[in-house]
């Protein structure tokens, strides 16, 4: 799930407005952008890649390892399958309000062959002084430089002041992973942690979280077995319980997914909770010893 400039990127919705910002600002950076979809404009060039009808025929005519999704909520489904049909390695799904079912079902279809997906709801993925996948800001170096903090984050603007404070502390990020914040997602908070952890050259991560779900305290479980230290800021700590705070799956039921709960299996754990984002830098250089 960690996108790298070697990777071939089909472009989904490629001829849209974002999808022809977004592109453009991609191939850039570095992202090796090697086609897109539209099936009313098939056959001819966008961004100077051509443009397919169908992931089938882009994986035919360019071959393609990720495909990120610009595609409207309704139509991800069918965009979705077709790139997990294809043969895609992953999928990065944008999109928010899709229909849970329809989530539910590509989900599932990708599990089964393997294939990782980032999102629906997420900003993409960055890889610092290589490529990027989504719209995060990659080319500002004041948010981006390349380093060794991984970053996870459910919330893309959550991720972008957290990647700037981890820079104005005088680091930069291995990977910035966006993994989405709907209730239903491709890739938990534990599977970007285990990716991090695998990834050559990170030597921290940091994990920004939210209430409701259980995903951090299941990531706790591996970030307790993990050398590398771990730092985690959750955001929603004085919202209501009960009450649903910003992304769809930021709700807590009883105390499942409140801030004590994840607090506690964090600490637990070994890992560092910040009380604000500001204060990142400072328990970087306490755990890494700088």
């Amino acid at each position: 799930m960690i996108v790298r400039s070697s990777d071939r990127v089909l472009v989904m919705g490629i001829t849209g407005k974002q999808g022809t910002f977004w592109t453009e600002r991609m191939q850039a950076y570095g992202t090796r952008v090697v086609g897109g979809t539209n099936p009313n404009k098939a056959g001819g060039m966008h961004c100077n890649v051509p443009v397919f009808a169908t992931a089938g025929d882009a994986m035919k005519g360019a071959g393609f390892d990720v495909a990120v999704l610009f595609i409207p909520p309704l139509m991800v489904r069918e965009a979705a399958m077709d790139a997990i049909e294809a043969g895609a390695r992953g999928l990065v799904v944008l999109t928010e309000h899709i229909p849970v079912q329809d989530v539910m079902h590509f989900v599932a279809a990708a599990t089964e062959r393997s294939i990782w997906i980032l999102g629906p709801n997420t900003a993409g993925a960055v890889t610092p002084g290589e490529c990027f996948a989504g719209f995060m800001p990659a080319f500002n170096e004041r948010i981006f430089r390349k380093g060794s903090i991984g970053v996870i984050s459910r919330s893309g603007s959550l991720g972008v002041l957290f990647c700037l404070n981890v820079v104005q502390a005088g680091y930069g990020e291995s990977a910035f992973l966006g993994i989405g914040g709907d209730p239903i997602i491709g890739t938990t908070t534990r599977d970007a942690l285990v990716a991090l952890d695998a990834f050559p050259g990170t030597e921290a991560v940091v994990m920004v979280g939210e209430i409701g779900g259980a995903m951090e305290e299941e990531a706790a479980q591996y970030a307790r077995t993990m050398t590398k230290p771990v730092v985690a800021f959750i955001a929603g700590g004085a919202a209501p319980q009960g009450k649903k705070m910003g992304h769809a799956g930021a709700i807590v039921t009883g105390t499942k997914g409140s801030y004590g709960s994840k607090r506690s299996a964090l600490e637990a754990a070994g890992v560092t909770v910040l009380e604000t984002p500001s204060d990142v830098g400072p328990a970087l250089k306490a755990r890494l010893n700088h």
